[in-house]
């Protein structure tokens, strides 16, 4: 379990990022601060794997923030959530080791991607050997690049957090088949909607479908969540 901080000084921003990342189950938000002050206090007696941060927050900003966690000593991985899109400040955080930059409003896929990113290059770093070969990390990057793309490449007229609500039910509940009546039921809304949603996710991969035919009536198909 990725243990993340989130430091924004909004609080409904705050919230929804804290939601956006409890939907992947591997990340866990342990705390949010409203400042860089905040969360440095924090970080002198707590350890984490990654820091959801905004540029601009009260007493400092993400540059500020970021040199004194390394004067400290402290190296976790950053994705930067901010409206700053200033060319000088991307370029001059990205080479301080920030791994993702996502420019406000962004949407739920985009967020997702960053995470994916994440964990797909933590895994992948701790079953590498001691000493990794030229292969080894053409190959990270590659991870990285498309993990990137596929966020891309979300079926037009679908809502990406929308999708992420679907998704969350459906993995919470991966041991039951549901039908979109049951699940429209769940998440608020049409069983038109949800039909859309259930024929993507069966394309991807995400879910299977199987028919009942023992409604007493006229068979339904129901939907389970298979994907790791």
């Amino acid at each position: 379990m990725y243990q993340v901080i989130i430091i924004e000084d909004d609080p409904m921003v705050a919230s929804i990022n804290k939601q956006y990342v409890e939907l992947t189950p591997s990340f866990r938000v342990v705390n949010i601060f409203k400042s860089g002050i905040e969360a440095l206090e924090y970080l002198q007696d707590n350890d984490v794997d990654l820091i959801i941060l905004d540029y601009y927050t009260p007493l400092m900003n993400g540059s500020e923030f970021i040199d004194q966690l390394h004067a400290m000593g402290i190296a976790p991985s950053i994705i930067m959530v901010t409206s700053a899109s200033d060319t000088d400040i991307v370029l001059q955080l990205l080479s301080r080791g920030v791994i993702d930059y996502l420019v406000k409003p962004f949407e739920y896929s985009r967020f997702k991607a960053a995470l994916d990113k994440y964990s797909q290059m933590k895994e992948y770093v701790s079953q590498a050997k001691s000493n990794m070969k030229q292969g080894e990390i053409d190959k990270l990057l590659i991870r990285q690049e498309s993990t990137a793309a596929a966020a891309a490449n979300l079926t037009k007229g679908l809502n990406e957090t929308t999708l992420g609500l679907i998704r969350a039910f459906l993995k919470e509940n991966r041991d039951d088949a549901y039908s979109s009546e049951q699940i429209a039921e769940q998440i608020h809304l049409s069983r038109i909607t949800i039909r859309r949603y259930m024929n993507y996710m069966v394309e991807t991969g995400e879910l299977i479908s199987t028919i009942d035919y023992q409604t007493g009536g006229r068979p339904s198909i129901r939907y389970r969540y298979v994907k790791d």
